[in-house]
């Protein structure tokens, strides 16, 4: 097997050394004109004319002056929606063969998001970057042949009418190459139980039988797994089970708040990957061990644009100002804020994935998740990003030596005013509530000077409530989201939050 390994090592350290770098800005300009071509024959590409677009001295320029912007809710109205009649060449030549349903953390209904055979082709394309990037984390030659236990959702599509349906990662799960279903792990028949309790039991049961050498999948899902294999062997880490685990691909939501809880199921340090796999793409993957940022993966079948994160620019609801500006590669810059833009081969145009991202390397095209266009915490003016939430958590788990994988807030009106309304969940955060409310409300005035400002005027202070981390596990359920893509929505409104408070309670 150490013959195996090393070959499979050598391959990849090759395939990386033949394969020559990417010009991230040319390799975006090349997408844009792949797209546009694709698609111009298409309802929507004679709708804008596309042709003209192609024919323009400056594609780019044309094509953002031309098109609009779309959320889900607008691109489906207008378009999608035909797909769902039977129509053809609508926002990408042909029909679609499986649409991702996701609710994201936003919404209240799944949202149907076509996924289409060129989809599949650039995910399965930037997966294999992944892998070829593994090069670059000097990991052993035994890793390489070791099982990879991906914790998706169920790969048991809904069949309707001419197309399948389901989450992403049961998609791509139930479309994995050949050659990798040796590796794969819990295996076919476990991933298609579409009762997550039921797999996840499962998953414990037949633990033995495999030697994983990496986990993949959201944090907090991993989470539970790890915990519920670990309780039924009896044993004290995953290690004890799992001794050749040593790496962990983690995606959906950064993984910081979860970095404490985690490695406290590991018997040893793992090397931990992030990533950004949504239902609309494989948009990027962290590709050196040198930074926790993740690099865009521009010569996909993904063109993105960047909108700087200004309130001049964002609607209340979290959408796009008509006239909100949008820069390429070529002209963003460090040190802000950006709401995500993606033109796709799943035919999403100059489309509102809601999330918004940093760049830490221009050149490179690397990125970090700072929040969500519509949790970003603003009510009273105390500019809250979600990546500032979690740098408070962090900040809690330190002083009070404990650890916090899960949280939600809301900033709600009081009899005497704003408070921001918490909820921590953590088994040993046993401290006095009042000294948990100073320190959070005393590092965000340290870190945050907007809400230093807020916190003189409109916003009276900080209340907390420390529950169990299941109940965060269990508000999902009882939403039928368990599993998969799910994640908790770190900043709700106030209406979402009485329905919280009432479960949590």
């Amino acid at each position: 097997m150490e013959i195996i390994g090393n070959i499979i090592k050598g391959a990849i350290n090759l395939k990386d050394a033949l394969t020559p770098s990417v010009n991230p800005i040319e390799a975006q300009e090349k997408v844009l004109k792949n797209l546009l071509e694709t698609a111009k024959d298409t309802q929507f590409g004679n709708y804008y004319n596309f042709q003209n677009i192609l024919e323009s001295r400056n594609i780019t320029k044309a094509f953002s002056q031309t098109i609009p912007y779309f959320d889900y809710n607008k691109i489906n109205e207008q378009w999608w929606s035909k797909l769902h009649d039977g129509e053809e060449n609508v926002t990408w030549p042909g029909t679609p063969n499986y649409f991702a349903l996701s609710s994201g953390t936003t919404g209240k209904t799944s949202k149907r998001i076509p996924v289409t055979d060129a989809m599949l082709s650039a995910i399965k394309q930037a997966g294999i970057d992944q892998v070829t990037a593994l090069s670059n984390f000097d990991l052993p030659a035994e890793f390489f042949t070791k099982e990879a236990m991906m914790l998706g959702s169920s790969t048991d599509l809904i069949e309707k009418e001419d197309h399948l349906e389901g989450e992403i990662s049961g998609i791509t799960a139930s479309n994995i190459p050949s050659w990798f279903k040796g590796f794969y792990k819990p295996g076919e028949d476990i991933a298609k139980i579409d009762d997550w309790d039921k797999r996840v039991e499962t998953i414990a049961k037949r633990a033995k039988q495999w030697d994983i050498g990496a986990l993949s999948g959201i944090p907090s899902w991993m989470e539970l797994m790890l915990k519920k294999v670990i309780d039924y062997h009896n044993l004290e880490n995953i290690h004890d089970i799992w001794p050749n685990l040593q790496v962990y691909t983690s995606g959906g939501v950064a993984f910081g708040p979860y970095k404490k809880s985690f490695n406290a199921l590991l018997g040893k340090p793992v090397t931990v990957i992030d990533t950004y796999l949504a239902s609309e793409g494989f948009l990027a993957f962290q590709a050196r061990p040198e930074t926790t940022a993740m690099q865009l993966v521009t010569n996909g079948g993904i063109y993105f644009e960047f909108v700087p994160f200004k309130p001049d620019y964002i609607n209340q609801d979290g959408s796009l100002k008509d006239n909100a500006p949008s820069v390429t590669l070529k002209d963003v810059e460090l040190d802000q804020d950006y709401v995500l833009i993606i033109t796709t081969v799943s035919g999403a145009w100059r489309y509102l994935i809601g999330d918004t991202i940093e760049f830490t390397d221009v050149e490179k095209a690397e990125i970090k998740i700072t929040g969500r266009t519509k949790f970003f915490l603003n009510t009273v003016g105390s500019q809250l990003s979600v990546n500032k939430l979690d740098d408070a958590i962090r900040y809690l788990e330190e002083e009070f030596e404990t650890t916090i994988p899960e949280y939600t807030l809301c900033a709600k009106r009081f009899d005497d005013g704003f408070y921001h309304s918490w909820y921590l969940g953590s088994e040993s955060l046993n401290q006095d509530n009042t000294k948990i409310v100073e320190a959070l409300d005393g590092y965000l005035k340290n870190a945050n000077k907007n809400y230093k400002v807020a916190r003189s005027k409109a916003l009276e202070g900080v209340k907390v409530s420390v529950v169990k981390p299941e109940v965060f596990a269990d508000w999902s359920g009882a939403n039928k989201k368990k599993g998969g893509q799910v994640k908790m929505e770190r900043v709700m409104g106030e209406d979402k939050f009485k329905e919280w408070e009432a479960f949590a309670n």
